[in-house]
This record gives structure tokens, sequence and C-alpha cells, in this order.
């Protein structure tokens, strides 16, 4: 007989209790919190917009207070208490960077964080761009960082008692072929509801183990970064490594290009739902449930795409996106600069009022530069990619701008590659690059990757003073 059986069952904390279940305090929490999400993203713009803004003049009261940092700027913006309208005054207060963040030293921080708020830790960011940042957060944050972690769950309708298979952690010594790490549950998930077991491989397995290690853990669900995820497709198709099991994958903390849901699709029949977020400021957007567009997390912060006079952009522009988590008293972020440029995006057709971003593009230092000195998005995350993988059988691919005059692309190839087909890659970059570029083609076993893990497909190495 077929099972009725809830999918997402409450975890049950207290002795004796199964049913209906009581979680733990830290459950009720996310209950709470997920409860009134359920609610708040059928809200209209309009009304979105107001509760962003009382909450953000609570963090803005508790900054003017506390964070030493902040005053000036905030003076100098004409923004100061009770911040009961903010209008234009928040438009004039400075984008905040990465630089300033480390100028501040612990000026930045709150002198007092609230009682209620829990313990503070704290958080180094990658340094992708060259200037690492530590993050302080209290456990409030970490809680709502958990609800959106639910809430993109439950958007995408996963069955939580399925098995979650991740590869992301690239500590050294962690989560090592052939075993990786098994863990009960998935994590903080289950402060709310039961879960499957989730198993962890250390990112830096070679595409070979992960295939192995993937196929022999048959998970419900994957998440990894998109360039990994393109490399373990591949080599799972090689393989012969059929996942039966897989119903959706997540992708997180690289720009997802189309050709990744394509060879997903190819490997395992399985779609790809990805995610926009910042170890320092938590979920940016999700992946709307019905579409492959994004939605802004308003309840947690407030996001802005500003052009260069900082001012919003309208739908179909491209902008700088700015970040101000609204519940983080530890340490603000008042429009914190996060490096990336998104293009706005009508409101979306389902329903939910949160906005939309149409697509997520990339940093400014992943732009092409041209002898003229103007600067162009490559945009390898548009659909044109496709062609590249029918010229040869690439497997990998970085582009690399070299000089003004010159472009490098490394290439990891299934066999060696005729003068035919390096022509062709050569003549598809002269097209895609609009300018007669010195191509050098580079062969390599492994593309370079970052410390986490992560691939850039585009680095350009011209000196910042000609860009």
């Amino acid at each position: 007989m077929k099972s009725t059986s809830e999918p997402r069952v409450p975890h049950a904390a207290f002795q004796g209790n199964v049913w209906p279940a009581v979680p733990g305090e830290k459950g009720q929490m996310l209950l709470a919190i997920l409860y009134q999400l359920e609610q708040t993203q059928w809200w209209s713009a309009d009304d979105l917009r107001l509760h962003q803004h009382r909450q953000l003049a609570a963090l803005l009261n508790h900054t003017w207070e506390t964070v030493p940092f902040y005053r000036d700027r905030l003076e100098a913006a004409v923004l100061t208490p009770p911040f009961a309208d903010l209008g234009d005054a928040w438009l004039r207060l400075p984008p905040l960077s990465r630089a300033d963040i480390q100028a501040a030293g612990n000026d930045i921080h709150t002198l007092k964080l609230p009682a209620d708020h829990g313990s503070i830790s704290d958080i180094h960011t990658s340094g992708s761009t060259g200037k690492p940042v530590r993050a302080l957060r209290s456990q409030l944050t970490l809680r709502f960082w958990s609800a959106f972690t639910l809430r993109e769950h439950l958007w995408h309708r996963r069955d939580l008692r399925g098995k979650l298979a991740v590869i992301r952690n690239s500590t050294a010594g962690q989560d090592m072929y052939p075993d990786g790490s098994r863990y009960q549950y998935w994590g903080s998930s289950r402060r709310a509801f039961d879960t499957g077991p989730c198993v962890s491989l250390n990112i830096n397995a070679s595409a070979a183990e992960q295939a192995e290690w993937v196929g022999r853990e048959n998970p419900d669900y994957l998440l990894t970064h998109p360039t990994n995820l393109m490399r373990l497709a591949r080599q799972c198709i090689e393989d012969g490594i059929e996942l039966p099991k897989l119903k959706d994958i997540q992708t997180l903390s690289e720009i997802l290009r189309p050709d990744v849901r394509d060879i997903c699709r190819d490997a395992w029949g399985a779609p790809i739902k990805d995610n926009y977020s910042g170890r320092e400021v938590g979920y940016i957007a999700l992946q709307c449930p019905d579409h492959e567009h994004y939605h802004a997390q308003s309840e947690g912060s407030l996001v802005e795409v500003v052009d260069d006079d900082n001012r919003p952009c309208g739908v179909g522009e491209t902008g700088r996106v700015l970040v101000t988590p609204l519940h983080n008293f530890a340490m603000p972020f008042l429009r914190y600069e996060v490096g990336d440029f998104a293009e706005v995006g009508p409101p979306c057709a389902c329903g939910r009022g949160l906005p939309v971003l149409n697509r997520i593009i990339g940093r400014e230092q992943n732009m092409l530069t041209l002898p003229g000195g103007e600067k162009r998005w490559t945009l390898l995350s548009e659909g044109g990619i496709r062609n590249l993988f029918k010229l040869a059988p690439i497997r990998e691919y970085q582009f690399v701008q070299k000089s003004l005059e010159t472009l490098e692309v490394r290439l990891v190839v299934g066999r060696a590659l005729e003068g035919a087909e390096e022509q062709g890659i050569r003549e598809w970059m002269l097209a895609k690059f609009e300018h007669p570029f010195e191509i050098d083609i580079k062969y390599m076993d492994e593309l370079p990757r970052g410390r986490t893990g992560k691939l850039q497909d585009f680095i350009s190495e011209v000196d910042e003073r000609i860009r």
C-alpha cells in the first residue's frame, strides 16, 4: 500500500512525544521564522519594503548607538535617529567596501550586542577578490541562515528523508576519498524536521574519485560548486555512472552557466536549483521554485542593484549588488558591496512579491579589457558557450587575459586536439570577444582552483592601472 506519510516530519525533541511533534527550543525558533516566511513571500512588493524598513530602522538605531565606525558615515548622509523615514537619505549612505572593513578593524563591531541575540562567532571569507574579511555574527543571525536554508528545501519540494551528498569542503585531511564523512542528519535542518543522512567528500578529490564515490553513495540530492559539478557530470558520462535516485542538485558559490544545467540533464536527468549567498552576509537570493531566475530574500536582507551613482537600477538594467543583512547586530553591513553585478528582473509570474534578479553576472575583476580601455562582460554564463563544446572534446576551460592583446585559453581535454579543432576554438574566441586577440591554447591535466575549490572561468591579469 502506498505510504501517505508526510515527508517533512517535525523533529520530536521531548521524551514520549511522537505526534504531533514538538521540536526543541532551536527548532521551535526555526519553525516560527518559517511560518512567517510562508506568508511573507506572497506579500506585495510595497508591503515587503515597508516591513524591511521597519527592521532596517531598528538595525540603524542599534548601529548609531553601539558601532563607532558608522557614526560619521550616517551623519554625513543626514541619516540620524529615529530613522523612521529613510527616503533618499539611505541612497546617500556610501556603499561599504571590503577595504573599508579592513581599515575599520574592531570599530565596525558592536560595543554591546543585545543579550537575547546569543553568543558571537566569526567567519572569514575566502578572499577571491584579494581582500578577505573577517565577519562577526550572532546566534540570531545563524537562526535566520538556517531558516532560509529550510525555505530553499521547501521551495523545491525536497523529501528531507532522502540522502544528501555534499562535495564542498576543501579543508586538508577532512572528508577524504574513498569514504568521505557520514552524518546522521542534514545539519541544522534537523532542529526543525527529521531528515535522512548526509555524506560529504572533499572537493579536491579527482573527478574520477568523485564520480566513483557519488555512484557508490547514490544520493537523492547533491550539493556542490557549478564548475565542480560540470567535471563530475562529464566524468560520470564517460564512466557510465548513473544516479537513479537523484532528484535535484543544489549549486552555490559560483556563477551558474547554462551548459552546466544541460550536462546534468544529460548525465542524470536531474535539474539544478541554484542559490546566491555570501559567507559574510548569508542568503542573498534563491532560485524561484517555478523559474530559473532568482528571488531576493527580502525578509533577511535589503538587496540593492545600483548604477555608478549608487542609485537603484530599473528592470533590465545591470548594476552592482549591495546587501544589508537585517539581523546582524554584531557587525552591521550597511550597503555592503559584495563585488558582484546582477540584472534586475520584472515581478515574477509565480506571484511572490520578492524582488527578481534575472541573472547574477559576476565580478568586475572578471571583465575583459579592450586595448582602448573599454571593459566588457564576457557573459560566459550565456547560452553561446554551448557551441564551444561542439568544437572539440573539452572537459573544462578557463580564459585568461594576459595583456591587452593576448588571451590564453586553458583546456582540459579528452584527447589531443587536431589543428582544425584548435582553429575552431580560436575562431569562436575571436567572435565571442569581438577583438583580434592573439590566442594561446594551453593544455592542462587540471585547472587551477582557489583554496575553497572554486574555479573562475575568466581571469583578467591586465594591470589595474590600465583597466
